[in-house]
């Protein structure tokens, strides 16, 4: 079994639904998640991004260092707790320690060099029956 099962490049923006809306049309692709702070898409090819809600982002200051993180990786995963064993024993670390809120429970981790990511439980579910 697979304990990571899919990765959204995720960008946070003031404004999520606008920033999804030009992705959507850019990239042929369709909404398949929203809420007030966040919305996904996945395009024709299967890429799939997400717009996260962030009031204090400001545009990319690149290459300048200042506002230069404007994005990180999310995964999905069936047992953070589980995730976290396998990150933390391959090298990475916990940055946020505290309880998510809302419909998906999140933490954030570094990897070995520093770069941050989210993991994002969501429970499997079952494939379709015809």
């Amino acid at each position: 079994m697979t304990l990571v099962t899919a990765g959204v490049v995720v960008l946070d923006c003031a404004e999520p639904e606008k920033l999804a809306a030009f992705y959507k049309e850019l990239l042929e692709a369709e909404e398949t998640d929203a809420n007030a702070n966040r919305v996904e898409i996945r395009g024709t090819d299967g890429i799939r991004m997400a717009f996260r809600r962030d009031m204090a982002a400001t545009p990319p200051s690149w290459p300048r260092p200042e506002s230069s993180l404007q994005a990180h990786l999310d995964f999905h995963v069936s047992d953070l707790d589980e995730a976290e064993r396998k990150i933390i024993g391959l090298g990475g670390r916990a940055l946020e320690t505290g309880d998510a809120s809302g419909l998906y429970e999140e933490r954030g981790y570094a990897d070995p060099s520093g770069h941050s990511f989210t993991l994002r439980y969501v429970a499997a579910t079952s494939p379709k029956q015809d």
